[in-house]
C-alpha cells in the first residue's frame, strides 16, 4: 500500500505539507522512478503541476537519511539504494487555485486535487493507496473516496486516488437523496441562501432521468461538490463518482439565472459518470499522466455531453421547452460566431485541445468541441428518431456504448462508435461523419431539416448592429479606448481595418462611448479614423450591399404544425408541444 499524509501549519501560507511513504522489496534491482502528474482528466492540455511543488525531499522514513535522487525531467524523480527500505518524500504543495480542477488552503478550508498534489511510483500505479489529513477536529469532510476513519480515506489504486478531490471544512452543508436506492450527495461549501427542498426535487429529477436511460450506474455513490463562491464564477469538472462545481455570486445562488447554471453543470457532470469517465476511449485505457492522451473523439465525450447536459433537464422535467430552447439557442450563437468552423472538423479539434483547445487562439482557426459537438449529437438523435419513427435515438448509442465499453472497461475507438452508430440507425451514415466530425460542411440547413420533424426551425435574423451586420467586425471599450476586437475574413471591414486598432473618429466625428451611433445613420460608407501600431490612419469603410454578417440564429416553434409534428415533439422532450 502506498500511503498519503497532508497537513498544514500556516493556511494563509497556501502551502499544504505532503508526505508520501512506502515499502521498498529487499530484491529490488532497478532504480524507483517518481512522476507527478502533467495534466489532469478531464482538460485535455498540459498544466505541469510540478510548478506547484516546494523543496522536495527523499529519504529513509526510518533513519531520516537522505537517500540518492535526481530530477529527471520537469515532474519526474529517480530515486536510487532503495532495496529493503521504507522510503519517505516530503514537499509542500500550493494550493492557491481556486477552479474546479484546482485545489486551495486558507483558514476556512482545505479544497485538494489529488491528481495535482500526489507523486505515482512508475510501475505501482495499480496498488492501494490511503490518504490520512491532519485536520482539526471540528472539520467535516467531504469526498467521493471510501473512509476507514474520521480523516483517512481509501483508494483501490494511483486512479482512484486522483480522481477523487476533496473538501475539508467545518462550515459544509450537505442534503441527500437516493434514485433506485442509489445514494447522492450535494455538498455545499460557502455563505449563501439554499432552498433545499428545491435543490433536491430538482437533482433527483435529472438523475432519475440518467440512470433511466443507462439503466445502471458506474459506481456505489454519488458526490456534488459544491464550491459557492462570493464572486462570479462558473467551472465544473467531471470525475468518477463525484463532480466539483464552482459558482458564484453566491447571495445569487437560488435566483434563476445562477440557478439555471447550477442545474445545467450538475446534469451535464453527472452525464460523465458514463460518458468519458467509464465509456473512455482506447487512447486513454489507462490514464498516462505523465504526457498529452491524444484523442479524435471528445466531439463524443465532451459535445455529446453538452447535449444532453441541457436536454435531459427537459426531459426531466427540470426545464420548460422554452428554456432549453434559450440554452440552445446560446451553444448555437457560439457556434456560429465562430468562423472556425469553416477551417477545422470537429474530430480534429479534439486533438488541437491539447495544443490551443482553452484559449481564445489566433482568428478563425478552430471549432468547439463542446458546441459543435453539442450540434452534431442534436443533429444524429433527431436524425436517428426521424429514421426510426422514434423507436430509436442517441439514448440507444449511448446505452450501446456504456453495455459494450463502459461496463467491460474496453476502451472504444472512433470506427466502435461509426459502427454502433450505423447499426442503430439501420443505414449507412457514412456521409454524417465524413460532412459533420471529418468535415467542415455548415449545419444550418441539415439542422433545419431535422427540426422539422419535431415542429421546430431555425430562426435566421438580421444583425441590428452596423459595425456587425454590415460592416462585420466587433470593438470593445477598454480603458475608455475603443478597440476593434472581431473582424470577420470575407466582410468589408477586413479591406480596411485589423484587430487592435484603436477607433478614434467617424466621418470625423469623435468616437467615445458612440460608436454604433454614428455608424448608424443610413449610410453604406463612412471613414473611420484609428490609431495602429501608434500612427494615425482614416480608411473607408464601404458595405457590400448583397450580403449580412453574424446573423443571429436561434431555435423557435413552427407557428403552423401537423398532429405529427406535435406528437414528435412530445416524444423527443417529454413535454406538451
Amino acid at each position: 500500500m502506498i500511503h498519503y499524509y497532508a497537513s498544514f501549519e500556516n493556511p494563509l501560507t497556501f502551502y499544504v505539507q505532503i508526505q508520501m511513504t512506502f515499502e521498498v522489496a529487499a530484491d529490488a534491482t532497478q532504480a524507483l522512478e517518481l512522476q507527478l502528474p502533467a495534466w489532469r482528466p478531464g482538460r485535455y492540455e498540459l498544466q505541469n503541476f510540478a510548478q506547484k511543488l516546494q523543496h522536495v525531499v527523499v529519504e529513509d522514513a526510518a533513519s531520516g537519511e537522505p537517500l540518492p535522487s535526481r530530477k529527471l525531467t520537469k515532474d519526474r524523480w529517480q530515486v536510487t539504494e532503495v532495496a529493503g527500505r521504507t522510503v519517505r518524500v516530503r514537499y509542500n504543495f500550493y494550493a492557491h487555485q481556486m477552479d474546479a480542477g484546482g485545489s486551495w488552503l486558507d483558514e476556512t478550508q482545505l479544497y485538494l486535487n489529488p491528481v495535482q498534489a500526489f507523486m505515482y511510483i512508475e510501475g505501482r500505479e495499480k496498488e492501494m493507496c490511503q490518504l490520512t489529513l491532519d485536520l482539526p477536529e471540528s472539520w467535516q469532510l467531504a469526498c467521493g473516496l471510501p473512509q476507514s476513519g474520521p480523516s483517512t480515506l481509501q483508494a483501490q489504486s494511483f486512479d482512484h486516488l486522483a480522481d477523487s478531490p476533496l473538501i475539508a471544512s467545518p462550515t459544509l452543508q450537505y442534503r441527500n437523496y437516493e434514485v433506485n436506492g442509489l445514494p447522492f450527495y450535494i455538498w455545499i461549501q460557502g455563505e449563501c441562501p439554499v432552498d433545499w427542498a428545491h435543490l433536491v426535487e430538482d437533482f433527483r429529477a435529472f438523475s432519475a432521468e440518467q440512470l433511466a436511460l443507462f439503466g445502471s450506474f458506474p459506481a456505489q455513490d454519488y458526490h456534488f461538490l459544491n464550491q459557492i463562491l462570493p464572486y462570479k464564477h462558473y467551472h465544473g469538472v467531471e470525475h468518477l463518482n463525484s463532480t466539483v462545481i464552482m459558482l458564484g455570486p453566491a447571495e445569487l445562488l437560488m435566483t434563476e439565472g445562477l440557478y439555471k447554471e447550477l442545474l445545467g453543470v450538475s446534469c451535464h457532470e453527472l452525464f460523465h459518470a458514463w460518458n468519458i469517465k467509464s465509456i473512455r476511449p482506447a487512447e486513454m485505457q489507462p490514464y498516462d499522466y505523465a504526457r498529452e492522451n491524444y484523442f479524435r473523439t471528445c466531439f463524443i465525450a465532451e459535445g455529446i455531453t453538452t447535449y444532453y447536459g441541457e436536454y435531459l433537464l427537459a426531459r426531466a422535467g427540470v426545464r420548460t421547452a422554452e428554456q432549453y430552447f434559450q440554452e440552445l439557442n446560446i451553444v448555437l450563437r457560439k457556434h456560429f460566431d465562430d468562423y472556425g468552423r469553416y477551417h477545422l472538423s470537429v474530430a480534429d479539434a479534439s486533438m488541437d485541445l491539447w495544443l490551443d483547445g482553452y484559449k481564445p487562439g489566433i482568428p478563425d482557426r478552430k471549432v468547439s468541441v463542446y458546441h459543435k459537438g453539442a450540434l452534431v449529437a442534436l443533429l444524429l438523435d433527431l436524425t436517428l428518431r426521424q429514421l426510426s419513427g422514434h423507436k430509436r435515438s442517441l439514448d440507444d448509442v449511448m446505452r450501446r456504448l456504456w453495455e459494450d465499453f463502459g461496463k467491460t472497461g474496453v476502451g472504444y475507438t472512433e470506427d466502435d462508435y461509426i459502427r454502433i452508430v450505423q447499426e442503430v440507425a439501420g443505414r449507412d451514415m457514412q456521409a454524417y461523419f465524413d460532412k459533420f466530425i471529418y468535415g467542415t460542411a455548415a449545419l444550418e440547413d441539415p439542422l433545419n431539416r431535422v427540426l422539422g420533424f419535431v415542429g421546430c426551425r431555425l430562426r435566421i435574423e438580421e444583425n441590428a448592429s452596423t459595425s456587425e451586420g454590415m460592416y462585420g467586425f466587433r470593438a470593445a471599450v477598454r480603458n475608455e479606448r475603443t478597440l476593434v476586437t472581431d473582424i470577420l475574413p470575407d466582410a468589408p471591414a477586413a479591406l480596411a481595418l485589423t484587430v487592435d486598432d484603436e477607433i478614434v473618429a467617424v466621418n470625423g466625428r469623435r468616437v467615445d462611448m458612440n460608436l454604433h451611433n454614428l455608424l448608424s445613420d443610413g449610410a453604406t460608407q463612412h471613414d473611420v479614423t484609428v490609431f495602429r501600431q501608434n500612427r494615425l490612419l482614416t480608411v473607408p469603410l464601404v458595405a457590400d450591399a448583397g450580403q449580412r454578417f453574424w446573423q443571429k440564429i436561434t431555435i423557435e416553434k413552427l407557428s403552423t404544425t401537423t398532429p405529427e409534428q406535435q406528437a414528435s415533439f412530445q416524444q423527443w422532450l417529454k413535454q406538451e408541444f
